[in-house]
């Protein structure tokens, strides 16, 4: 969801330390918090990763793994293997006895997320994580969190306002605007059947037409638009007549140079962006409305 609506304060609230005004959270069907039951944020199955990393710099990797589990009385013997085993799954058991400062941006956050996960969590709570890494070490990163995750088979709950990362790394997503919960589902679902207009125009990039629905007959409706007629399946009763937006993908849309002969909407091109793999046109039609088309 975008800035504000709610996504840290739910990490929050889940891991303790925000109170709960109302409702109840579940974790494995045990209650873990509401208004009367509000067990202090040590006390929950969960671990938390945030965006900063925040480990220790005068400690090594290896103490810095350590530290949680000291405060639990874990013997010495038993946290070594532990520290050994969760370091060789994110892939920095050379890395022990480096400290913070010694480490790339990407390292710090794999040792924040052993940290967490050495204490074997039931949920683990990733509050934008990867937002202070560049955008080619975030890509590789989300791999890397994928991976972890597989193996190690513990839920991630991870908040993030960036529409592809959110796309990458989920198998479930809960689009949010103003603390509430727009549309969940898995990433095919929110990208191609939205909800409504704000979760189209959110998650990806949308052209919004104007539409009006021209007939609704045995399950296919048939809208016409600016850019032509439309015709959907839907069990919907809208009814004939009615006003609707139609959502339609740039890279859904074909895009070539016009001739005599022709089929479909005329148009100039307007601008460009290039960006390498693809390029984003912006097409100004004839009746002046500017559609964006995303072609190789």
């Amino acid at each position: 969801g975008p800035s504000g609506s709610g996504k840290s304060t739910l990490l929050r609230i889940a891991a303790g330390l925000e109170p709960i005004q109302s409702g109840a959270i579940y974790l494995d069907d045990q209650i873990l918090a509401d208004p009367d039951t509000t067990p202090p944020p040590e006390k929950r199955p969960i671990g938390l990763v945030f965006q900063d990393h925040v480990l220790f710099p005068h400690q090594t990797v290896a103490e810095n793994i350590a530290f949680g589990l000291e405060q639990d009385g874990i013997a010495k013997t038993e946290i070594s293997d532990k520290i050994d085993s969760i370091l060789k799954l994110v892939e920095l058991q050379d890395y022990k006895k480096r400290r913070p400062q010694q480490l790339s941006g990407g390292q710090r956050q794999r040792v924040a997320l052993a940290r967490a996960l050495v204490k074997q969590p039931k949920l683990l709570l990733l509050d934008e994580p990867l937002g202070a890494l560049d955008k080619k070490l975030r890509e590789q990163t989300q791999f890397e969190l994928m991976n972890i995750q597989d193996k190690v088979g513990v839920t991630f709950v991870v908040v993030t306002h960036d529409q592809e990362e959110a796309m990458t790394l989920s198998t479930r997503i809960a689009v949010m605007d103003r603390g509430r919960f727009i549309q969940t589902g898995t990433p095919t679902e929110i990208y191609e059947y939205p909800g409504d207009r704000f979760v189209a125009d959110f998650i990806g990039s949308a052209n919004i037409l104007d539409g009006k629905v021209v007939s609704n007959l045995e399950g296919m409706i048939e809208v016409s638009t600016y850019l032509g007629k439309f015709s959907f399946k839907s069990n919907s009763n809208i009814s004939e007549g009615s006003n609707l937006f139609v959502g339609l993908r740039p890279e859904k849309i074909s895009i070539s140079k016009a001739t005599s002969k022709s089929k479909g909407t005329t148009g100039y091109i307007d601008d460009i962006g290039y960006f390498g793999n693809t390029s984003r046109y912006k097409v100004r039609l004839d009746e002046g409305q500017i559609i964006d088309v995303t072609a190789q």
